[in-house]
């Protein structure tokens, strides 16, 4: 991809008035540096750590107990150490932006009309909330857990909880009974706060049961908070249970904020959880709110007044993410409901109707919305759109164009990847540089991120290992439980010590953009030459007849075998010639080396609940794996699509 299309300049205008302009524009002034070309001041910014970040601090006015003295413990990943003898809270920031002009949030689910909460009423119910919480002893480092879908009740609660210094975790209602106490187990939570139920796609979804057995296998809790989302009447079995409405139902309380010390934990997150117990991700209060101050400001460019949307679910960290738009002072977008229903439209019909500005999705979204033919620029007013964002998995370059195409000329995409390690993204959008085909535009400020190649050196314009050569105040302080260090170790530092390596194949190409080809564990390397994952589904899933597709590559006992698995957009069974028109679209857009020993149809391609192809898990089946040992059902979307492989490798 040497020549990719140019999609899109920003004018004049647009790089002048971005955040990211008057950042830099004051570093000149600050005598930091002395230049307002982005890639000096990237490599300023990786190179100068303590400087860096301390400028973030600086610039942002951050609201402290004390000032600053030593920025790093050291330099020497894991276990730094970041501003100590600060007191921070992230909650604080959020409401110093309180304002009458605009709401601070906006809300619609797939039953009732969009309505608004504004800064005034969202500070009185976190300051009731916040009350309750301290009437039921909850303080500062106890675990608050909810069991809550992306509904304004989810930010409330989480702003509550973290006004305390109490730390918050989440899951969503889909999903199921052991993969919700797998997660909430490990940090033994005081207080779970749960719906009954939700509807999806249109259909209720009663989860009484489940929430009774959930409470069940945590004996730490002492309170339970219930609110009836799906029906008025519903109940659980529970020694001390609050509705919401009760928790609410102080008035005229004075919110207020409990500063922590800057690592101190502000939530715990997981990992997928398809290969065993999931992994208790934590990160500190400091270091997100460095991050996410940084990140959303000059890399998404949230202004005061936008609003700000990101398709999410309460058990994927792009929730705990689109909150940190209210640092910003924007608006946030909220949705609960499947974004395919009624029709594929729906989304689309909500950036017209809640005038998003910055709205956020994922390229499995952008796909299924190409392969229906929707057409949103034709069909909706779009005016307000200024910027789409997609992560997720990789947005292939067809996705690229299929935005610019049927969305808006006029459009800043900014795709980015990042992870749930540390909640935000290490590549992403940059306001003043061009948009290109298929590649993400640049390197996060402060994120030192290298291509290596197979001797362990940083390599430009081929693809390499995506590794994170100097710390992060956003990476995780430590996984709950962990407490000698050794999953965090064996997960990012076991491959190059003291430097870590997130699992993806990435190239940075000769303009400083990024190219992310799929993880490194699922690649595709067949006679010395690597492909990713990514770059088949692309040529795969352009044909007119395939719905989704998976692949994966074994290599065992010397025996090489690549098998293609596809699922058609109809019910017909695939026919000799597709497999032919597959196989040469593949050798045609790649090398031969990369043409599938064999294509085979499959109902449906199994996904985690966060929406990623599980390539990996199936592999290991396919080799002979018990699933029961390398895939946790729960943590799955469509848990019946493991059947075909199961039976498979049982043949």
């Amino acid at each position: 991809m040497s020549n990719p299309k140019l999609l899109w300049k920003p004018s004049e205008e647009t790089i002048v008035s971005s955040n990211l302009t008057r950042y830099i524009k004051w570093l000149n002034d600050q005598e930091l540096i002395s230049s307002y070309n982005f890639n000096k001041v990237w490599e300023w910014s990786v190179e100068n750590i303590d400087a860096f970040w301390l400028s973030i601090w600086n610039y942002f006015n951050v609201l402290s107990d004390n000032v600053p003295g030593q920025i790093t413990s050291s330099k020497e990943m894991p276990g730094v150490k970041w501003f100590e003898g600060t007191k921070v809270n992230y909650a604080e920031h959020i409401f110093r932006n309180s304002t009458k002009q605009h709401p601070a949030i906006l809300f619609k689910n797939e039953r009732d009309n969009l309505s608004e909460i504004s800064w005034a009423e969202l500070e009185q119910k976190v300051a009731a909330f916040q009350q309750f919480l301290k009437n039921k002893g909850i303080k500062e480092g106890d675990r608050v857990v909810a069991y809550l879908p992306n509904i304004p009740e989810a930010t409330v609660a989480f702003l509550a909880v973290n006004s305390i210094g109490a730390i918050w975790s989440s899951t969503s209602p889909d999903f199921g009974i052991s993969s919700v106490v797998d997660r909430f187990s490990q940090i033994e939570p005081k207080l779970l706060i749960t719906v009954d139920g939700y509807q999806y796609g249109g259909k209720p979804f009663d989860k009484t049961e489940e929430i009774n057995a959930i409470i069940k296998e945590l004996p730490s809790l002492q309170n339970v908070v219930l609110l009836p989302y799906l029906n008025p009447g519903s109940s659980i079995d529970f020694h001390s249970v609050s509705s919401w409405e009760e928790a609410l139902k102080t008035k005229n309380e004075v919110l207020s904020f409990q500063r922590v010390k800057f690592n101190h934990p502000i939530w715990v997150l997981y990992s997928s959880g398809t290969t065993g117990k999931p992994k208790a991700i934590t990160h500190s209060h400091g270091g997100v709110l460095l991050e996410h101050l940084k990140y959303l400001t000059f890399h998404n460019d949230v202004k005061p007044g936008e609003r700000c949307f990101w398709y999410t679910t309460t058990g994927w960290m792009m929730w705990n993410y689109i909150q940190a738009a209210m640092l910003c002072g924007a608006t946030i977008v909220l949705y609960d409901g499947s974004p395919a229903y009624p029709d594929m439209n729906a989304m689309w019909k909500l950036i017209e109707e809640a005038q998003i500005t910055h709205f956020g999705t994922s390229a499995g979204f952008v796909a299924a919305s190409m392969k229906a033919n929707v057409q949103p620029g034709k069909d909706f007013d779009l005016n307000s759109l200024r910027s789409i964002g997609s992560t997720g998995s990789p947005l292939s370059p067809e996705g690229f164009d299929w935005i610019y195409e049927e969305v808006k000329k006029e459009l800043w995409l900014a795709s980015i990847s990042g992870g749930t390690d540390v909640c935000s993204a290490f590549v992403g959008g940059n306001p003043r540089w061009p948009v290109y085909s298929g590649e993400i535009q640049c390197r996060a400020l402060g994120c030192k991120l290298e291509a290596y190649n197979n001797d362990g050196y940083p390599v430009t314009g081929e693809m390499g290992e995506m590794v994170i050569s100097e710390p992060m105040p956003s990476m995780p302080i430590y996984f709950w439980g962990d407490d000698d260090f050794k999953k965090y170790k064996e997960s990012y530092f076991e491959m190059y010590p003291g430097k870590w390596r997130h699992g993806d194949w990435t190239e940075i190409t000769e303009r400083n953009g990024v190219i992310i080809y799929g993880r490194s564990d699922s690649t595709l390397n067949r006679g010395g030459i690597r492909i990713g994952t990514s770059e088949i589904y692309r040529a795969v899933e352009s044909l007119e007849f395939i719905a989704d597709s998976l692949v994966i590559y074994l290599d065992q006992n010397k025996k090489d075998y690549m098998p293609l698995f596809v699922v058609l957009k109809s019910e017909a069974t695939l026919t000799s010639e597709q497999i032919k028109k597959i196989k040469s679209t593949i050798r045609e857009s790649y090398t031969p080396r990369h043409v599938p020993d064999e294509v085979i149809q499959i109902p449906e391609v199994p996904y985690t609940i966060s929406g990623k192809k599980m390539e990996t898990p199936i592999k290991k089946i396919i080799q002979g794996q018990p699933a029961e040992k390398v895939i946790s059902k729960d943590a799955m979307k469509n848990p019946d699509a493991l059947s075909f492989f199961i039976d498979l490798a049982n043949m």
